[in-house]
């Protein structure tokens, strides 16, 4: 039997406008998203879909994201990465990055911005995703062994929630 991969893009939680002196990379959070992103998590663990690996971009807004759900999901730091491909990249750089996961990581989390992530997640999807909403989640399970052969026809299955979701666990 063919083990699995699984892939949960995260775009980071609603970021605050209210400060104009702050570059976009130090962008914080708004309270609303922090609530956010504690919801999003608690799914994800009652789901029982943890991560074993997160990655995330260093941008303020998605690195605090990141640190809620490994906060709530009980994440250990050596499973915990900052990686500056996460912010600006395009598309082939993140997945190049995806591809170069170590293999022990059946079930990683990324966390990082738009419009890159809705694309990223268009890349595997079987059907469009028109926007990653903010904190939206798009899991892809792939039905391959190692990370570097991650393909779009290797999904087995594409998950997708986010706050406003009605079907909440």
């Amino acid at each position: 039997m063919k083990k699995t991969k699984t892939l949960h893009i995260v775009r980071h939680a609603k970021s605050s406008w209210d400060y104009q002196n702050i570059s976009d990379y130090d962008r914080p959070l708004k309270l609303r998203g922090i609530v956010n992103a504690y919801e999003m998590a608690r799914r994800v663990k009652i789901r029982n879909s943890s991560p074993d690996y997160i990655i995330t971009s260093p941008a303020n807004r998605a690195f605090h994201t990141a640190s809620v759900f490994a906060r709530v999901i009980e994440i250990p730091f050596s499973q915990f990465r900052v990686d500056s491909d996460l912010y600006g990249s395009d598309i082939e750089t993140i997945i190049n990055l995806l591809k170069n996961i170590d293999d022990k990581f059946k079930n990683v989390m990324i966390f990082g911005h738009n419009p890159e992530f809705t694309e990223l997640a268009n890349q595997f999807a079987k059907h469009a995703i028109e926007n990653i909403s903010t904190c939206g989640i798009v899991s892809i399970t792939f039905n391959v062994d190692e990370w570097k052969n991650i393909a779009k026809e290797h999904v087995k299955e594409v998950v997708f929630d986010f706050p406003k979701n009605e079907l909440q666990v």
